[in-house]
C-alpha cells in the first residue's frame, strides 16, 4: 500500500525524486526490521550497545566508513559517505525510556515489568534517518554528484546530553547543514523552539542513628532533600512563567528506624533562553546550600546534562515541508484504524481528531516546552525541523500509547513518511548551493555576532552510568 500511494505521489514530483521515493519503498521491510528489534532492545541511554551495533552494521553494509566511540561515548558513532563539499548531516536517536515497557496492544501491559520502553520514538528515529542516509548515499553514487553524507549515532538524548559532548568534540564543525526529524502525532515540518534545560544530581551526607533511641545523635540527609524541595517550591512563585522546575527523590533512606544517612534528589530546570537558564539554576543551587546548613548536613551535586534552546532555521524547515507536502500524511489500513480507535479511548480529551494523521499541519513558527540536545547542535549549524505521525493523534510522548503504536504498523508508516521526505531534502542540499548559503545567513543571523559556544554542562566527561 506505501509503494503504491508513492507512485501515485510521484507525478508531482521533480526528475529523479521519484527514483529516491522509490528507493525508500523498496527497503521499507529492511529499515522497519530495524526499528523493530531496537524496539525491542529497549535500551536506556548510554546502555545501546545492540541498537548502536545494528545501525553500524547496516551502514558498513551500505559502503558508509564509520568512527565509532567517539567524544568518550562507546555507543556514539559518526558514519561517512561520498567527499568533498558539502557536507549533510542527519541524526539518529536510540535510546529508550525507564520504567515504561509495553506490549504493542491498546491498554496498559509491559513487555518487561519496570522495564524501559521506546516511549519517545528513538528507534523510529534512528532506523528512519538510516533509510535517508542509505538511499541518499544510492542517490550520490548514481548520480556522480559531489558531497559527503553522514549519519550521527547520537546516544541518551533523555538527560544524557550525548549530542552535546559530540559538539563539544568538534564533530559538527565543518558540517553545512543537520536534518534532524522526531517522531510525533501529527505531519508538520514548522520551525520550532525549544527549552534550554540543565539537571543535576544533589547528594546529601548526614549522621545515621536511632530514630528511636538516639534521635538527636542523627543528622538526616533525607530532611535536607525536603528541605531544599520545599524552598524551590517556594521559589516557583517567583520564577519567569516560561520557567520549568522538575524533580525525583531518586535515594530516601533504607529503614523508617534509622537517620538516614545518604539521600538524593533529581533535578532538571528549564527556560526558554540558555543564558537566562543559569540564573535560576543558580537559585536551585542555593537552595540546596541553604537546606544542607539548616539540617546539619553536607552537600555535593554532579551536573548530569545541559541542552541549548533549539535555535530555528526557517530557510532549511520550508524545503523540508516542500517535500512533506509532496509526500503525503499516514494512511491506516482498517486493522489500524480499528487499533488506532482503540487507543483513542485511552487518550481522553484531545486537540487533533483521528483522521488528521493523514494531513500535513500548516507551517507556523512553533514554541516547544520540551528539551532536546539538539539544540546545541542548532546553534552550530543550520538545523530543520520535521514530525510525523508515527503515534495515533492525540498521543503524548512519554506514554505506554507512544510504546504501543511504535511497535506496530502505525509507527513504521510515519517512519517511512519521515525516510522520504529527508532523502529528498538532502538530494536537495547537494544540488542547491543557495539553500544551504540561506540556510547558514540564517543561522548566523539568529545566533547574533560574537557568539562562542560554551556547553552548559561545563567540561564533565560523559555520564555513562546515569541510568544504572
Amino acid at each position: 500500500m506505501i509503494g503504491f500511494l508513492a507512485l501515485l505521489l510521484c507525478a508531482g514530483m521533480a526528475h529523479g525524486e521519484e527514483d529516491v521515493v522509490a528507493a525508500v519503498d523498496a527497503r521499507a521491510g529492511e529499515f522497519a526490521a530495524v526499528a523493530q528489534a531496537i524496539w525491542e532492545h529497549a535500551e536506556l541511554g548510554y546502555l545501546e550497545e545492540r541498537s548502536s551495533a545494528l545501525l553500524q552494521e547496516h551502514l558498513a553494509a551500505a559502503g558508509f566508513r564509520i568512527e565509532r566511540g567517539v567524544a568518550g561515548i562507546p555507543t556514539a558513532f559518526v558514519a561517512e559517505y561520498g567527499q568533498g563539499e558539502p557536507v549533510v548531516a542527519l541524526l539518529a536517536e536510540f535510546d529508550a525510556l525507564p520504567g515504561l515497557s509495553q506490549q504493542a496492544v491498546a491498554y496498559r501491559a509491559p513487555r518487561v515489568a519496570e522495564g524501559a520502553g521506546h516511549a519517545c520514538g528513538h528507534h523510529l528515529f534512528g532506523a528512519g534517518s538510516l533509510a535517508a542516509v542509505i538511499v541518499a548515499a544510492e542517490w550520490l553514487q548514481r548520480e556522480g554528484v559531489a558531497g559527503t553524507i553522514r549519519l550521527y549515532g547520537t546516544p541518551a538524548e533523555e538527560g544524557g546530553s550525548g549530542k552535546v559532548y559530540m559538539v563539544r568534540a568538534g564533530l559538527f564543525d565543518d558540517v553545512d547543514a543537520v536534518l534532524n526529524w522526531h517522531p510525533a502525532d501529527r505531519n508538520t515540518a514548522s520551525p520550532r523552539t525549544t527549552l534550554a534545560n540543565k539537571s543535576a544530581k544533589f547528594r546529601f551526607r548526614g549522621v545515621a542513628t536511632h530514630a528511636a533511641m538516639a534521635p538527636e545523635r542523627g543528622r538526616s540527609a533525607l530532611d535536607a532533600v525536603e528541605a531544599m524541595n520545599h524552598m524551590v517550591n517556594l521559589m516557583r512563585e517567583h520564577v519567569p512563567q516560561d520557567a520549568r522546575i522538575h524533580y525525583v527523590i531518586t535515594r530516601g533512606g533504607a529503614a523508617p528506624n534509622i537517620v538516614p544517612e545518604f539521600a538524593e534528589v533529581f533535578y532538571y530546570v528549564r527556560h526558554p533562553d540558555a543564558n537566562i537558564l543559569p540564573e535560576l539554576w543558580d537559585r536551585v543551587v542555593k537552595a540546596a546550600e541553604g537546606a544542607a546548613l539548616g539540617t546539619g548536613t553536607r552537600m555535593e551535586y554532579e551536573v548530569i546534562h545541559g541542552n541549548y534552546n533549539k535555535l530555528p532555521n526557517t530557510a532549511l524547515s520550508q524545503r523540508v515541508y516542500e517535500h512533506l507536502q509532496r509526500v503525503g500524511g499516514v494512511i491506516y489500513n482498517d486493522d489500524e484504524r480499528a487499533f488506532a480507535e482503540e487507543i483513542r479511548a485511552t487518550l481522553g480529551r484531545t486537540r487533533l481528531a483521528l483522521g488528521s494523521e493523514a494531513e500535513i499541519q500548516p507551517f507556523a513558527a512553533k514554541d516547544s516546552k520540551g528539551s532536546t540536545d539538539v539544540g546545541d547542535v542548532s546553534w552550530m549549524v543550520p538545523t530543520s525541523d520535521l514530525g510525523t505521525a508515527t503515534w495515533v493523534p492525540g498521543t503524548a510522548a512519554h506514554s505506554w500509547q507512544a510504546v504501543a503504536v511504535g511497535g506496530m504498523g502505525i509507527g513504521i508508516k510515519g517512519m517511512v513518511v519521515a525516510a522520504k521526505v529527508l532523502a529528498l531534502t538532502t538530494v536537495d542540499l547537494f544540488a542547491d548551493a543557495a539553500l544551504v548559503a540561506a540556510a547558514r545567513a540564517e543561522l548566523e543571523q539568529r545566533r547574533g555576532e560574537g557568539f562562542a559556544y560554551a556547553p552548559l554542562l561545563g567540561d564533565r566527561e560523559p555520564p555513562l552510568d546515569y541510568r544504572k
